[in-house]
């Protein structure tokens, strides 16, 4: 009973595993991005529309970050929120130093989708890139 328990618990917060999307879908691709010197690698990434991604990322800084995908409203609030450090849930993830942690996101419409890090200056050091979504 236990262990059926900690499966649900693990698929409810989403757990990383396998590229399943914590929101109940199965990712179509994988990304990787490296964190390092402050700046994710690559800063530009292209995927089609109704594609679900799941990100891979390699901190290979001394220091934390963490990976916030969604629109404008999503990244102001990181911006000037307070919260340091994230529960796995689909687009956002906290990578701790030499870490690698991964989260998944569904690319709904076409146009342009931030990813960034919006630890205390991070955002403004330049730690963001692009993704863009086709037709």
């Amino acid at each position: 009973m236990r262990g059926v328990a900690l499966a649900a618990l693990v698929a409810l917060v989403g757990g990383g595993c396998g590229g399943d999307d914590p929101r109940g879908g199965v990712a179509d691709r994988t990304v990787e991005l490296t964190a390092r010197l402050s700046r994710f690698e690559p800063t530009v990434i292209t995927v089609r529309a109704g594609t679900t991604v799941r990100f891979v990322v390699r901190n290979e800084d001394p220091i934390d970050h963490e990976l916030i995908v969604g629109d404008d409203e999503v990244h102001g609030a990181h911006e000037t929120g307070t919260e340091p450090y994230h529960l796995p849930r689909p687009g956002e993830v906290t990578a701790r130093a030499g870490e690698t942690v991964s989260t998944t996101y569904r690319f709904d419409r076409p146009g342009e989708v931030v990813f960034a890090c919006h630890l205390p200056g991070h955002f403004a050091y330049g730690m963001r890139g692009t993704v863009h979504v086709t037709a």
